[in-house]
Protein backbone atom coordinates (compact mmCIF):
# COMPACT_ATOMS: atom_id res chain seq x y z
CA UNK A 1 0.00 0.00 0.00
CA UNK A 2 1.41 3.08 -1.15
CA UNK A 3 1.73 5.42 1.81
CA UNK A 4 2.54 9.27 1.55
CA UNK A 5 6.05 10.43 3.22
CA UNK A 6 7.44 14.05 3.72
CA UNK A 7 10.90 14.24 4.27
CA UNK A 8 12.17 17.78 4.89
CA UNK A 9 16.06 18.15 4.27
CA UNK A 10 18.90 19.86 2.51
CA UNK A 11 19.64 19.42 -1.32
CA UNK A 12 22.92 18.09 -1.28
CA UNK A 13 23.15 16.50 1.97
CA UNK A 14 23.14 12.68 1.10
CA UNK A 15 21.05 11.27 3.97
CA UNK A 16 18.21 13.28 2.89
CA UNK A 17 19.03 11.43 -0.96
CA UNK A 18 19.31 8.38 0.55
CA UNK A 19 15.76 9.21 2.75
CA UNK A 20 14.00 10.38 -0.79
CA UNK A 21 15.59 7.01 -2.46
CA UNK A 22 14.64 4.01 -0.15
CA UNK A 23 11.11 5.38 0.13
CA UNK A 24 10.64 5.84 -3.57
CA UNK A 25 12.04 2.18 -3.83
CA UNK A 26 9.10 1.18 -1.38
CA UNK A 27 6.56 2.59 -3.43
CA UNK A 28 5.61 5.65 -1.26
CA UNK A 29 4.64 8.65 -2.03
CA UNK A 30 7.04 11.26 -1.70
CA UNK A 31 7.05 15.29 -0.47
CA UNK A 32 10.43 16.92 -0.45
CA UNK A 33 10.88 19.89 1.35
CA UNK A 34 13.89 21.59 1.22
CA UNK A 35 14.66 23.56 4.30
CA UNK A 36 17.53 25.84 2.76
CA UNK A 37 14.64 26.99 0.25
CA UNK A 38 11.46 27.93 2.44
CA UNK A 39 11.34 28.73 5.51
CA UNK A 40 8.15 27.74 5.70
CA UNK A 41 9.45 23.80 5.70
CA UNK A 42 12.20 24.96 7.85
CA UNK A 43 9.55 26.29 10.52
CA UNK A 44 7.72 22.45 10.24
CA UNK A 45 10.61 20.62 10.62
CA UNK A 46 11.76 22.47 13.68
CA UNK A 47 8.60 22.25 14.92
CA UNK A 48 8.18 18.14 13.64
CA UNK A 49 12.05 17.93 15.58
CA UNK A 50 11.66 19.98 18.93
CA UNK A 51 14.18 22.58 17.24
CA UNK A 52 16.77 19.99 16.33
CA UNK A 53 18.32 21.17 13.25
CA UNK A 54 19.52 17.28 12.01
CA UNK A 55 17.97 16.69 8.61
CA UNK A 56 16.32 14.61 7.19
CA UNK A 57 13.28 14.48 9.29
CA UNK A 58 10.41 12.25 7.92
CA UNK A 59 7.22 12.59 8.16
CA UNK A 60 5.31 9.26 7.98
CA UNK A 61 1.64 9.48 8.47
CA UNK A 62 1.88 10.20 12.52
CA UNK A 63 5.60 9.04 13.21
CA UNK A 64 8.21 11.41 13.01
CA UNK A 65 11.70 10.37 12.34
CA UNK A 66 15.22 12.23 12.24
CA UNK A 67 18.15 11.35 11.18
CA UNK A 68 17.89 8.88 8.11
CA UNK A 69 16.99 5.39 9.83
CA UNK A 70 17.66 7.96 12.88
CA UNK A 71 15.35 8.26 16.11
CA UNK A 72 11.67 8.12 15.87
Amino acid sequence: MKESVTIFGKEKCPHTRAAIDAHKAKGDEVLYQDVLLSEDAMNKMLALSDGERKVPVILKGRTVTIGWEGRS
